[in-house]
């Protein structure tokens, strides 16, 4: 191996690394970009010492003054990682698994592109400090029951409705202001509604449907990308295309009746865009200056109007649409004004991957694993590990029902 790999500092290799493995234009997009980027540097920073440790000085001999290179990796320096990992970070035990994969996936990249000469990271001495994996993703258990999906409907549903009989009933004579702030409310509870029912009955990943910043291509579904008709909504899937998912019944007329109040002003709008008076506001007065508005006239056109999102629908000025965090957060808000009680060591909150795992365990119990895995967009064999809890239920209820009869048979021995 050259020694100029062998010097070459550590984080020389991270930005050429995350190029690789990012998403869109560049590499610079997704969420693994991101999140390897961010052990990357914990692990830099470990490695030169600076980890908060007293007794920790880092890989580098203490004699020397220099950053970490590739000369002073080796197994055991990744089996200090993994023990540092699992003791000094203070994570659960799938945590650390996830984490040191990254850093084990950079290593073998250093060894394709020589900067390494072995997959240290992978070796049996290296990876042994490492706890053992459940199978379980941290955070990702949460299911909605069906009473709890019922009830989340239920209120959205009602909420929608009261808003929106509030805008259409308002007298003739209503202030222009206050009629701008009933069709606000009323778009906002009704996209709402939609949002509830689209993550509730689709089983789309919330990925898949809202916008995500650190990819590119995921900017979330328009209108162009739904067929109410057909009942099916194009979606850029997780395995990095696009593909048709279903709109079934009960989401068809929570869409209808949003889309008919909104009106968007073309197909290209986002079905649920942001509500973010902040971004709203810097989106209305670009838009309208590179139109040649001048910063008077839009004050005064901006003071038309109760919301910017109002004048960005009349004026056609696209909002992007809400990110999966603001999912998150709308979920937050309506969880707590429904007056839900989660019991989750994560969620306080029915969270929005929870509808996805609600509707799997529907699909497997009502039809079996494969149509689930096709619903759900998964393999049949990841659909059965995460769903197993099902079948070990209905072998339990198999074996039961056996030792009943046994037991039925040695109570009466004159029926054999």
């Amino acid at each position: 191996m050259p020694d100029r790999a062998l010097s070459t500092p550590l984080d020389d290799s991270f930005e050429r690394y995350l190029q690789d493995k990012g998403k869109g234009r560049g590499g610079d997009g997704g969420n693994y970009r991101r999140n390897a980027a961010r052990e990357l540097e914990q692990f830099a920073e470990w490695a030169a010492g600076d980890h908060g440790a007293d007794d920790w000085t880092g890989i580098v001999p203490e004699d020397v003054d220099r950053e970490p290179t590739f000369d002073d990796l080796d197994e055991r320096v990744f089996r200090e990682y993994a023990r540092h990992l699992g003791g000094d970070r203070g994570l659960k035990q799938n945590t650390v698994q996830t984490y040191y994969r990254y850093i084990s996936a950079w290593c073998g990249w250093c060894v394709n592109e020589g900067y390494l000469e072995a997959h240290y990271a992978q070796r049996a001495s290296a990876m042994a400090p490492l706890p053992e994996d459940d199978g379980r993703k941290p955070g990702d258990q949460q299911a909605w029951t069906s009473e709890q999906r019922h009830a989340l409907t239920r209120h959205v549903d009602e909420r929608a409705r009261d808003a929106v009989e509030a805008y259409t009933t308002l007298p003739e004579d209503t202030d222009p202001l206050d009629k701008q702030r009933a069709r606000y409310a009323a778009l906002k509870a009704t996209r709402d509604r939609a949002l509830v029912f689209v993550l509730a009955y689709t089983a789309v990943r919330v990925g898949e449907l809202l916008r995500d910043p650190n990819d590119p291509r995921r900017r979330g579904v328009r209108w162009e990308d739904l067929s109410l008709d057909d009942g099916s909504m194009d979606v850029y899937r997780k395995k990095q295309q696009w593909d048709a998912a279903s709109l079934p019944d009960p989401v068809i007329s929570p869409l209808q009746s949003y889309r008919q109040l909104m009106d968007p002003p073309t197909e290209r709008w986002p079905v649920f865009p942001t509500f973010d008076q902040r971004t709203l506001a810097e989106l209305v007065r670009e838009e309208l200056a590179e139109r040649g508005e001048r910063p008077e006239a839009i004050a005064e056109r901006r003071a038309e109007y109760a919301r910017d999102l109002l004048l960005a629908l009349d004026e056609d000025t696209r909002p992007p649409s809400i990110t999966t965090d603001g999912a998150r957060s709308i979920l937050q808000r309506l969880s707590e004004a429904a007056g839900f009680d989660i019991d989750h060591p994560k969620h306080d909150y029915l969270a929005p991957h929870g509808g996805r795992r609600g509707m799997g365990e529907v699909l497997v119990r009502a039809f079996g694993y494969t149509v689930a895995a096709r619903y759900l967009d998964n393999s049949e064999e990841m659909v059965r590990e995460r769903y197993s809890h099902i079948e070990a239920g209905e072998l339990g209820d198999v074996a039961t029902e056996a030792l009943n009869e046994i037991d039925s048979i040695s109570d009466h021995p004159e029926d054999r």
